[in-house]
């Protein structure tokens, strides 16, 4: 299954230059995400823009699949990827800030979307696994009745892109799925699980 790694926004929040080229472990974080989906036997590409210039760079000189979107935001530089790409079956999308994701539950995804019988997939995570303050959570909605957040993960149908798709919300109780890097105090405490300084319990 392909595999669509967005990476064109500009990190803004974090303050540290592009996002995906941030270093955990002297690796930039969108390695580990690239590397999970490989191992998992999906084929990833990066879906960059304009606002991530060095991002392109990067994954040209490493030899790793690239779209050049139109950088227009999230979704539309998605619908813009798969239509380029003529993209029709199911597909992954996936944020890049997700260093902790592993291809163990890349699989537990794919096989609960084969069983789930819709076209789409939404991935979430519960809201007290989340590392840092909840309040700073922007979305959430009560999933199997537990306040949960949004994985930054998500299998839909590349035929639909357009449209709606019917979804199968699939909560995974893995702290992994919890650390996306948008601050420096979530940055610090990958980092400092990465270097063995502290366990965070990623399980």
């Amino acid at each position: 299954m392909r595999a669509l790694i967005m990476a064109g926004g500009g990190g803004s929040r974090l303050g540290l230059g592009e996002k995906p080229l941030v270093n955990i472990g002297g690796i930039p974080m969108i390695r580990y995400v690239i590397d999970a989906f490989r191992k998992a036997g999906h084929e990833p590409v990066v879906v960059a823009s304009p606002r991530t210039p060095m991002t392109r760079n990067w994954c040209r000189v490493q030899g790793i699949p690239l779209f050049s979107a139109e950088g227009r935001g999230y979704i539309p530089d998605l619908v813009e990827a798969v239509t380029d790409l003529e993209e029709t079956a199911p597909l992954f999308t996936s944020a890049s800030d997700l260093p902790c994701l592993t291809a163990d539950l890349l699989r537990i995804i794919g096989d609960a979307y084969r069983l789930a019988g819709t076209p789409a997939l939404s991935v979430w995570v519960p809201l007290d696994l989340s590392p840092g303050d909840a309040d700073r959570v922007r979305y959430m909605e009560v999933v199997e009745g537990v306040r949960a957040c949004p994985a930054g993960i998500n299998i839909l149908r590349g035929s639909g892109i357009t449209a709606p798709q019917e979804e199968t919300p699939l909560l995974l109780h893995s702290r992994r799925l919890a650390y996306h890097i948008n601050t420096r105090e979530e940055l610090e405490r990958v980092r400092a699980a990465a270097a063995g300084r502290d366990r965070p319990g990623l399980g």
